[in-house]
């Protein structure tokens, strides 16, 4: 399926699931949609933050469709978005087109689904695309620097890797700055405030397995646990493992990393 048929298919409300596993040789964004007000703040915070927010695309107010995307709206093209206000998650819609407003500005951020195709194609595992099931994600005691009204702690996704894949695994991701790029840890998840890694905070757990090693990438759900800390009075996401799905193809995006 091309992504353009894909955004469709959610558009007319017939793919409701996330994104994981779905046009595999496409670049795929989260999303995050401010006032005005506090655009910059978050501009800013992800300058400062490139790990877990690098910035694919920043919209003008009021505007919806991206470049990467012809013909496409971000306020119906997701399956699943988030309503936040003062902090609280408090409404999931399949689509946010009455909800918008002029001074909207809209953020594409790169996601970790970018490089499972190329991990993929380097014959190393992923449990969760193979399951049809969501990648695991976390809250961590990982801290993102401040701006503004925004800080709090690091989103990561984990997949559990085989030993011997493990430095493969992430010499492929370092090919993909933008789309959280290396790992940001390795190994025994308590290191990075992880208590009980069988119960993910977002998305589906699906073992580690003897011989496996879990490694962790920055996430761009990290918005996300940094809106509850804000409390800002009102946000709007991607539902996590939702996402947008670009025109962009991923070898069109590694070429223009050279």
């Amino acid at each position: 399926m091309l992504p353009s048929e894909l955004r469709t298919t959610i558009r007319n409300g017939n793919h409701l699931i996330h994104t994981s596993g779905v046009c595999q040789d496409y670049v795929q964004a989260n999303l995050v949609v401010l006032p005005k007000e506090y655009a910059f703040d978050f501009l800013l915070f992800t300058t400062r933050n490139p790990k877990s927010c690098p910035i694919v695309e920043v919209l003008e107010p009021g505007q919806f469709q991206s470049k990467y995307g012809k013909g496409s709206d971000i306020r119906t093209d997701i399956p699943l978005y988030h309503v936040y206000e003062h902090g609280h998650l408090i409404e999931k819609k399949q689509q946010i087109d009455e909800l918008w407003r002029d001074d909207f500005v809209t953020f594409l951020i790169g996601c970790s689904f970018t490089f499972e195709s190329q991990l993929i194609k380097g014959n190393i595992p992923l449990r969760h695309i193979a399951e049809n099931k969501n990648v695991a994600m976390y809250i961590t005691n990982i801290p993102t620097e401040k701006a503004g009204v925004f800080g709090g702690p690091m989103v990561v996704s984990m997949r559990p890797v085989p030993d011997h894949l493990v430095q493969k695994a992430a010499d492929i991701t370092s090919l993909f700055p933008k789309m959280h790029g290396s790992p940001v840890h390795i190994g025994d998840p308590a290191e990075i405030g992880i208590t009980d890694v069988t119960k993910p905070d977002y998305g589906d757990y699906v073992g580690i397995r003897d011989g496996e090693t879990p490694m962790f990438w920055a996430c761009g759900v990290t918005p996300q646990a940094v809106a509850l800390h804000a409390k800002i009075p009102f946000m709007l996401t991607h539902s996590p493992g939702c996402m947008f799905v670009t025109d962009w193809k991923n070898a069109d995006y590694l070429q223009e990393e050279k």
